[in-house]
């Protein structure tokens, strides 16, 4: 086998997966925040969208949904701002991932600061809904688990 081959396809392959890898972590940053900015998000409750919480979003009340937006919105101002650093990253990870001779450095380092912003929104998220689990009263979070558990079982079974 030729051997040029053959690390062509492995190089690309592994370009492919770290593409996949990111998209999927950008999907996640997407998820805590993106919906509720695609389409304007101030107080005018026909233009906001829901939190993007995943599974958790559909669980929650509408209440609770809202309460969740306020306090995302209130800790996370910079938002937009954000949103525009992580597609200034993107194109960085592009023109890195294009770069000859390749450097897998340049591309780790994109990659890891693309990853200090999503940990930085999952944890906020996941502050968030801490707090609003707290803040509910005990049949309020029994009803969230039976939604969660139905939410479950309509994505996973």
């Amino acid at each position: 086998m030729d051997e040029t081959k053959t690390t062509g396809s492995t190089g690309r392959g592994v370009k492919i997966a770290l593409i996949l890898s990111l998209a999927l972590n950008l999907a996640v940053v997407g998820v805590i925040g993106g919906s509720i900015i695609a389409h304007g998000w101030r107080d005018d409750p026909r233009r906001v969208r829901d939190v993007g919480f995943g599974p958790y979003t559909e669980a929650l009340s509408p209440e609770d949904r809202a309460e969740l937006r306020k306090a995302f919105l209130k800790s996370a101002p910079d938002f937009r701002q954000r949103r525009e650093e992580i597609r200034a990253d993107m194109a960085a990870l592009a023109n890195a991932i294009r770069a000859t001779p390749y450097d897998r450095a340049a591309v780790e380092t994109v990659m890891e600061t693309q990853s200090g912003r999503i940990e930085e929104r999952l944890t906020l998220g996941r502050s968030l809904l801490l707090d609003r689990l707290d803040a509910m009263r005990p049949e309020a979070r029994a009803a969230m688990a039976d939604r969660l558990e139905t939410v479950r079982r309509k994505h996973h079974d």
